[in-house]
């Protein structure tokens, strides 16, 4: 197994896996089908090329959370949006809610290391702009990390052993969201099947929600 590491990090992100109407909900930590789609937009992977999706979603990805962020919301409105109906609709109203000034540590592992290596590599100069979950919403430092291709090393192991990403006191427990299909008791809706326009589906997911103690900040 190998493991590749990323860095979320920036002033606003959502991961929302429930978001309906006028509520768009964020997750406390990164959705695998936002992941993917920042992965996607590496590579330049058209949303409708489900073959390659598929390619990427058997990743199974392990989430650190280095520094929780402050979540918020924004009273949003929007005019003349296009109704699913057909039409325009005069003013959209929703609620938007994102989480400020949070900090991950994202792993996605497989045994085909060819594609994580293509990955990384895209991550350090991406075909397309990408963004932690809304186009507004950039990186606030590079999602890409030098040393973030772990070789033989697993998952967990992975992100238990990498330093710390934040200013946080070393002594403090980071949060650790790792995707266990056989034993996993939470379940979100985020495995993405297809991205294309009018029909994004998504399949349930099972998670494992533990502790640990990183190493101290890189110097």
């Amino acid at each position: 197994m190998n493991t590749l590491l990323l860095r979320l990090s920036g002033a606003m992100q959502s991961w929302g896996v429930h978001s309906r109407f006028g509520v768009r909900d964020t997750g406390l930590e990164p959705s695998k089908s936002g992941v993917l789609g920042l992965v996607c937009a590496s590579l330049g992977i058209d949303r409708e090329d489900d073959a390659r999706l598929a390619l990427l979603a058997v990743l199974t990805m392990g989430v650190r959370v280095d520094r929780e962020g402050a979540l918020k919301v924004d009273y949003h409105t929007a005019k003349d949006v296009l109704k699913a109906s057909g039409g325009i609709k005069d003013t959209d109203l929703s609620n938007r809610y994102y989480l400020a000034d949070a900090l991950f540590l994202v792993g996605l592992a497989s045994d085909d290391l060819k594609l994580l290596e293509s990955i990384h590599s895209a991550l350090r100069n991406p075909v397309w702009p990408i963004f932690l979950g809304r186009k507004a919403f950039i990186p606030g430092e590079p999602v890409w990390l030098q040393d973030g291709l772990k070789f033989g090393l697993d998952l967990e192991t992975a992100l238990n052993t990498y330093p710390i990403l934040s200013d946080r006191q070393a002594s403090e427990r980071q949060r650790l969201v790792l995707e266990d299909q056989l034993q996993g008791v939470v379940v979100r809706a985020d495995q993405p099947l297809s991205f294309a326009h009018g029909m994004r589906r998504f399949a349930p997911r099972r998670l494992t929600i533990t502790f640990t103690q990183p190493k101290p900040e890189v110097s």
